[in-house]
């Protein structure tokens, strides 16, 4: 496997000094001491639960070529030392995407912005060496470690890039330097930290500000924000802006939806042309996120049929729309997975799909849990979800998370089968309503826990 970097490198990339370290590559790139590749490199860097100066020692043990250590914090041979870890890992980032020649996408946007990674990362790699971030790795430290990671000869690259307040899309995207940006939408996300839709929107729009000369920002039409991200782009001086979406205009324009239960096709049309879209994932959103992919491909030089093909393979992430099937083929239980993230956009779009699905042999369940990070609109916006609901033909409704009280006390009691606090309250009594032939939802913010109530449907019908 041929190596990231030398340690002179990472050396002249850091500015660090070199304590005994005796290999002379570097194979790979890890934060974490338990899950080291080949002629890895541990990066220390502090979070909010470890630090990572606690486990230097089991890296080396574990066999790392050297640690990345901040300055008086880890004693020993087979450290490289620097001021900050962190900051360590940004510079060998910053080298990384120096020596770069790939084109380079940064995806941002309330909601879809994993599956839309992953529906450019399955472009991409049709046409050629593609490096993509793994699961959601977009934070902070999630973004230069994934950048770090890329190797030399990547011909494409795909960034995620997520935020939690203001000031925090910026910086990523000055580290990554996009040639393409994507928005995927703006939606209620985190909009305790914001006030309102618009200052969501300037965030996300700070991803303009580290898009290169020339660059160009793909935006998902289908919001009323558009506008805010259209007069930032303006003001960044994007000059090149691609539009997709429902919406008549859009420069990827999507038509003649079909959805059912596992599946969804739709026409493109870009141009003068007309594209057959086809997916073996149900919804909306999912045709949206596909057709992103589509527009970013065609930008990077991937022709359309290669990216159909592509997409026709496209599934849900597990945690975002995953669809599991346990049980008899003649009566099972069909779970989506949607318990990783939730705002009113990503609920609307999940309970549009849940609609499609039909119960092989049993009920409809739906189980909610709190959409969290939405400020003083929190108990409105859950309460807003009540004829989605309804709409869905849910028979049985448990809701979990103090803000689903608005969401209960607008359904009334005659619909909610239950609602507890925690998902601990209530996992025992889902497992003990449960049964074949059951379609299943399950979608809440990850803070809830409910992966944690997947799991124990995993285990319960999955079998021996």
């Amino acid at each position: 496997m041929a190596h990231l970097f030398t340690v002179q490198a990472l050396l002249a990339a850091t500015g660090g000094r070199a304590e005994a370290v005796t290999g002379d590559a570097i194979g790979s790139i890890s934060i974490d001491s338990r899950e080291l590749g080949p002629d890895a490199l541990f990066v220390a860097i502090k979070g909010d639960r470890f630090d990572g100066h606690d486990f230097v020692e089991t890296a080396l043990k574990n066999g790392a070529v050297a640690a990345l250590v901040s300055e008086g914090r880890s004693e020993g041979p087979g450290r490289i030392v620097v001021p900050d870890a962190l900051q360590g890992l940004r510079d060998i980032a910053i080298a990384s995407r120096e020596r770069s020649r790939a084109v380079i996408v940064g995806v941002t946007g309330s909601v879809g912005k994993t599956t839309t990674k992953e529906a450019i990362r399955m472009v991409f790699e049709a046409a050629g060496q593609t490096h993509a971030s793994i699961k959601s790795f977009n934070n902070h430290w999630g973004v230069p470690l994934m950048l770090a990671r890329m190797p030399e000869a990547t011909q494409f690259g795909v960034f995620e890039m997520g935020m939690n307040a203001p000031d925090e899309i910026r910086p990523l995207s000055q580290l990554v330097r996009p040639h393409i940006a994507v928005i995927t939408n703006v939606a209620a996300a985190h909009l305790e930290a914001f006030g309102s839709l618009e200052g969501i929107a300037a965030a996300k729009a700070e991803i303009f500000e580290g898009l290169e000369p020339g660059g160009t920002a793909v935006l998902n039409a289908d919001h009323p924000q558009l506008q805010v991200l259209l007069d930032a782009a303006a003001v960044a001086g994007v000059a090149n802006v691609i539009t997709y979406g429902f919406g008549r205009g859009c420069d990827w324009q999507i038509v003649d939806v079909q959805s059912a239960a596992d599946h969804s096709f739709a026409t493109v049309l870009h141009g003068n042309d007309r594209h057959a879209l086809a997916l073996a994932v149900p919804g909306r959103h999912m045709l949206a996120n596909a057709v992103a992919a589509m527009a970013v491909g065609y930008i990077a030089g991937v022709e359309p049929d290669v990216a159909l093909r592509a997409l026709a393979g496209f599934g849900a992430q597990p945690g975002r729309g995953q669809r599991l099937v346990f049980g008899p083929s003649d009566k099972p239980l069909v779970l989506t997975d949607e318990s990783y993230n939730a705002n009113t956009a990503s609920m609307g779009a999940a309970l549009d799909v849940f609609t499609e699905q039909k119960a092989p042999g049993g009920r409809k369940v739906l189980i909610l849990g709190d959409m969290l990070e939405l400020g003083e609109q929190g108990p409105a916006l859950h309460a807003s979800l009540k004829n989605a609901v309804i709409g869905s033909g849910a028979e049985r409704i448990y809701l979990v998370g103090t803000g689903m009280a608005a969401l209960a006390e607008a359904l009334g009691a005659g619909r909610v089968t239950a609602h507890a606090t925690t998902t601990a309250d209530i996992a025992d009594i889902v497992l003990g309503d449960l049964a074949y032939g059951d379609a299943v939802m399950i979608k809440g913010s990850n803070g809830v826990g409910l992966s944690g109530i997947v799991e124990k449907i995993r285990s319960k019908f999955s079998g021996p």
